[in-house]
């Protein structure tokens, strides 16, 4: 049965690039606001993390959220052999955190509150809210990884009465009601 014209997409008129295409697909994907997290473990006595932008809650019962490291992620190695994370959910004005955790810096927490979760990990100052966690397991994904993990404890900061940091077409910003 053919479509009228009048009703049909005028984008999908046009031959869209091939998903092979790496740049195109991350303007695609950038299309799509995320929040942001650093993801944190104790290495031994040194404390390690990365900022994630792809992080996601898989199940309420159990409780179990996931996160998606590249494979060429420096931090990624530490964490797992930690075997226990905590998720921290950076607010709206904690920009400074997110892009020392999103650098390669060697002391990625220099200057940065924090105490110990549970678990170990360290669980971020200021953070509107947080994950501790087990990791339940790991999943090959392209050039990332899949880490599962089970939720030990969370918490929300119902003091501080702010959004979050959010990643939109390449660039950080907030949430406006």
């Amino acid at each position: 049965m053919a479509q009228d014209s009048a009703h049909t997409n005028p984008a999908s008129r046009r031959t869209p690039p091939a998903a092979t295409e790496s740049a195109h697909f991350r303007t695609v994907l950038g299309r799509f606001p995320t929040g942001v997290t650093v993801v944190t473990a104790q290495d031994g006595a040194k404390p390690v993390g990365m900022a994630i932008g792809s992080f996601t809650s898989v199940s309420l019962d159990p409780p179990l959220v996931a996160f998606l490291p590249a494979k060429s992620s420096s931090s990624w190695p530490a964490i797992e052999r930690a075997g226990v994370f905590c998720v921290n959910v950076i607010a709206e004005d904690q920009g400074a955190i997110c892009a020392a955790f999103a650098s390669r810096a060697e002391d990625k927490f220099a200057g940065v509150a924090w105490e110990r979760a549970g678990t170990g990990s360290p669980r971020l100052a200021g953070c509107i809210a947080w994950m501790d966690c087990t990791i339940e397991a790991v999943h090959e994904g392209g050039d990332h990884w899949i880490v599962v993990g089970r939720v030990q404890e969370m918490d929300v900061d119902l003091e501080r009465d702010v959004g979050p940091l959010l990643f939109f077409k390449g660039a950080y910003g907030t949430f406006a009601d």
